[in-house]
Parts: structure tokens; C-alpha cells; sequence
């Protein structure tokens, strides 16, 4: 998840930023994106963990641990305390919430077992 996330963040940094950032729609999206990834890949980080467990509370933990996550991104968006922000931007409070609410959705992917499959047999 690390190398994802350190991947992510640098192809976007070296490459796209530079040479679509000046693009209206785009140059948020690509200014945007690490706050996205981040919120995205560390929400994921208990996945498996929590899966594992199959706890009866796994969902309500998860979404505790992504809303954790969002909240922590948001605090460093208005109060920069890792150094990776340098101004306030909303467009990456939102991504942050948006990174958050894919996550969840990846959580419910995994957990989700359909109860009606219609064999099709040949």
C-alpha cells in the first residue's frame, strides 16, 4: 500500500502535474489527486485485518477508521502539522472525503456476498 500510495503521488507529481496542471478541470483533479490517494490507501490499511477477524462490528469500525482518516487530512489541510501542505485548498478537503467514501465502497465490495447467483450451466 505504501509503494502505491509513494507511486501515485510521485507519477502525478512528475508527470501530470507538469504537464496538465494548467488545465482548468484537470489542474484540480491533478492538484487534488494526493489528498484523494491518501485518504483512499490509508483507509485500506485495516482491510484485511478487519476482514480477517469478521468481527460483528467490522463495518462500524471501518467507517470509524476511513471518517478518522478524513478528519486527519482535513485538520492538516487547515492546520499543516506534516509539511505536505502548503495553502488551504477545499478541492483537497473534498478529495480527502471522496478518497474516504471510495474506500467504503472497496470495504463493501469485499464484504458483499450476493445471496441469489443464478448458476448458468452449459
Amino acid at each position: 500500500m505504501f509503494a502505491i500510495l509513494f507511486a501515485s503521488i510521485s507519477i502525478n507529481k512528475e508527470y501530470l502535474r507538469p504537464n496538465y496542471g494548467n488545465l482548468p478541470f484537470i489542474g484540480i483533479i491533478t492538484g487534488s489527486f494526493p489528498n484523494f490517494i491518501a485518504a483512499y490507501t490509508i483507509s485500506l490499511f485495516p482491510l484485511k485485518p478487519i476482514l480477517d477477524k469478521n468481527h460483528k462490528y467490522s463495518r462500524i469500525i471501518f467507517y470509524a477508521i476511513s471518517f478518522f482518516i478524513f478528519i486527519v487530512l482535513t485538520v492538516e489541510e487547515l492546520k499543516p502539522f506534516f509539511g505536505a501542505s502548503t495553502q488551504y485548498d477545499h478541492y483537497d478537503i473534498i478529495a480527502s472525503g471522496i478518497g474516504s467514501l471510495f474506500a467504503i465502497m472497496t470495504f463493501e465490495f469485499f464484504i458483499y456476498k450476493p445471496r441469489n447467483i443464478v448458476k448458468i450451466k452449459n
